[in-house]
């Protein structure tokens, strides 16, 4: 819960950074002790402990594989519905080569 005079902090790129509590449970992984070094030299760079910057990195490839975990899902999805309504398997898979295209660029 945010106190009164409590001040929520800001990107560079001006978004708020809001902590939502959520439930969690400890995992244990054992890693190299030279990972475990540059983890704790950037860690350091960053003004943060090496359980929030392993956090951070889990989180962001994380959202990064679920977005295109979902991107091939409508992808697919999308193939599905061009194959009912077109009876041109070039037409479908030069659609979709274009959605592919226009989504990376």
């Amino acid at each position: 819960m945010k106190m009164p005079d409590e001040q929520i902090p800001v990107t560079e790129e001006g978004f708020e950074l809001r902590y939502r509590e959520r439930p969690g449970t400890q995992v244990r992984i054992e890693l190299p002790l030279d990972v475990i070094a540059s983890l704790e030299q950037i860690a350091r760079t960053r003004d943060m402990s090496v359980e929030a910057l392993l956090k951070f990195y889990i989180g962001q490839n994380l959202r990064q594989d679920l977005a295109k975990l979902f991107a091939d899902h409508v992808l697919e999805k999308t193939e599905q519905v061009l194959t009912r309504h077109l009876h041109s398997d070039t037409e479908v898979s030069t659609i979709l080569e274009e959605i592919r295209v226009q989504v990376t660029t």
